[in-house]
């Protein structure tokens, strides 16, 4: 088993880590399930990859928790899509969601830092 990580290797999803990340997606309007993927694999410099079989699980607790709406429409290639957008609830989570993130990344980054560089 190697002990030093591939470069190339994609980094995996913490728990709950994919919820929070389609919320944010749709902070700034609707979109379908591929191009929630692909926003998320460019914001992140090509490190995520959402798979389909990820991705549709996480979209039906956001739709079941009531963050998330999903209207079918006809996407700019001319077939079905359908299209998701945050509710005030799910922007309501996504707030509190980044506000623990932020939280944990500086613990993290406390404890990972080497020793005397805070």
């Amino acid at each position: 088993m190697p002990t030093v990580d591939d470069p190339l290797e994609r980094l995996e999803f913490l728990q709950g880590t994919l919820e929070v990340l389609i919320l944010r997606s749709l902070q700034s309007g609707p979109n379908h399930a591929y191009g929630i993927s692909q926003f998320l694999e460019r914001q992140s410099g090509h490190e995520f990859l959402v798979d389909n079989g990820s991705l549709y699980p996480a979209l039906q607790r956001l739709l079941q928790r009531a963050w998330i709406v999903g209207q079918w429409k006809t996407s700019p290639n001319a077939r079905r899509a359908k299209y998701y957008r945050l509710t005030p609830l799910g922007r309501q989570q996504l707030v509190a969601a980044t506000s623990k993130w932020e939280r944990f990344v500086e613990a993290m980054t406390r404890i990972l830092a080497p020793q005397g560089n805070p």
